[in-house]
């Protein structure tokens, strides 16, 4: 074999190791959310289109709403090594809180609404207090806060359901942006400020993906490459238009995403650009070496359980917004979907490990899955076991894949 053509047999090899090596860096970064598009499109065949319909598509954000809300707390919680068991009664009694002040007092909805989240606050720090400061398991503590709680809101509700809520506060869960003007494309009205939103949020990913890779390139980090950069913002950029579409032939943008897109974005940023979001994985890692490199952990620990209960009370608020009522069965199961959430995300049952994004399209699966079976008519006690299945799986891949590094 001549020596040009061992050289380029041998550019080729690397080539093809280069693209092996991007494609297994897109698939470990972004592995859950194809994951989510793929069971979208699978229930979309099964369900004949039904699943992607934008009332169905409202429906399935309005529903799963509480449950981003909650994985984003939960998340902050797993990474610390522990579990919050109270989160749903938490939900519960928050909104039986809202129930008695609102209904029964008449009292103001913003008022009523600052209080009750109070109130989360609250119960986080007592539960934070004992977990980081006397050092009781947070799976005792909050099993207790899970019966304390639920049995409080059965008090308070008298067992009875408390309806309806101030249509102010009933926006909040069931509620839609204005929509500011529409305009007709074809023979269907769309709501301008969904399109709006689409568009903004369009131009700041893009932007904000061009700036980060740039920073890289400037301290000669490696990115990917020219092709599959543009791939990716233009993928991106069609997910959220067309998103956005849907959601403006209908009514437009449900309150609740935009809540709990807000609190996305801020936990985020939290979680990968502060001290505070650095000094949790910490934590969560090794709380010894936190420890020894001045990380105050009980401290860290506390703040966590403080921010799961303010999270627990807007979930609670937006599940009795959205179903008008205060309920002294609400949050049944919410604890555990809002841990499903985070695991099937990619967090790590050890803890250290976790996403936020990875949290919401972990709940984003779990929606899908509750969503498609039921337009299928799938027998609820089935559709618990195939979600125990999902869950079990994802556990099992994260040891498998620890074991594997």
């Amino acid at each position: 074999m001549s020596e040009a053509k061992v050289v380029a047999n041998n550019n080729n090899q690397e080539k093809a190791k280069g693209e092996k090596s991007t494609f297994n860096k897109f698939m470990k970064d972004n592995g859950m959310l194809v994951a989510l598009l793929v069971v979208v499109l699978i229930f979309s065949v099964l369900t004949k289109g039904i699943m992607l319909k934008p009332l169905n598509i409202t429906n399935l954000i309005q529903q799963n709403g509480y449950v981003l809300i909650l994985a984003v707390g939960m998340l902050l919680v797993v990474i610390v090594g522990t579990v919050d068991l109270a989160v749903g009664s938490v939900c519960a009694f928050v909104g039986a809180i809202a129930g008695v002040l609102m209904v029964n007092k008449g009292m103001n909805p913003v008022v009523s609404v600052v209080l009750s989240l109070l109130v989360g606050v609250a119960v986080g720090a007592v539960q934070g207090y004992w977990i980081s400061y006397k050092a009781i398991p947070g799976f005792v503590v909050t099993l207790a806060g899970q019966l304390i709680f639920r049995g409080f809101s059965m008090i308070m509700l008298n067992g009875k359901t408390i309806a309806p809520f101030p249509n102010e506060f009933a926006n909040l869960g069931s509620g839609f942006i204005p929509p500011l003007f529409y305009f007709k494309m074809g023979d269907v009205y769309l709501v301008g400020s969904a399109i709006i939103v689409g568009v903004i949020l369009s131009v700041i990913m893009v932007f904000n993906n061009i700036q980060g890779r740039k920073k890289l390139q400037k301290y000669n980090f490696s990115v990917d490459n020219n092709s599959m950069f543009y791939a990716k913002n233009i993928i991106s950029v069609i997910v959220i238009m067309g998103g956005t579409f849907v959601l403006a032939s209908y009514k437009g943008i449900p309150n609740i995403l935009i809540i709990a897109g807000i609190l996305i974005a801020i936990y985020s940023f939290i979680t990968t650009k502060t001290v505070f979001g650095r000094q949790v994985y910490a934590v969560g890692g090794n709380k010894k070496a936190a420890a020894l490199s001045g990380v105050n952990v009980d401290k860290i620990t506390f703040l966590v359980f403080v921010n799961m209960g303010l999270m627990a009370a807007l979930a609670g608020l937006a599940y009795a917004a959205r179903v008008n009522s205060a309920q002294p069965k609400a949050g049944v199961n919410f604890e555990l979907d809002a841990l499903a959430a985070c695991y099937i995300g990619g967090a790590s049952t050890a803890g250290g490990t976790g996403r936020i994004l990875g949290a919401v399209v972990g709940g984003l699966v779990m929606g899908v899955l509750n969503n498609g079976m039921s337009l299928m008519g799938v027998d609820n006690n089935w559709q618990q076991a195939i979600k125990g299945f999902v869950l079990l799986f994802a556990v099992v891949f994260d040891l498998y894949s620890k074991k594997k590094k």
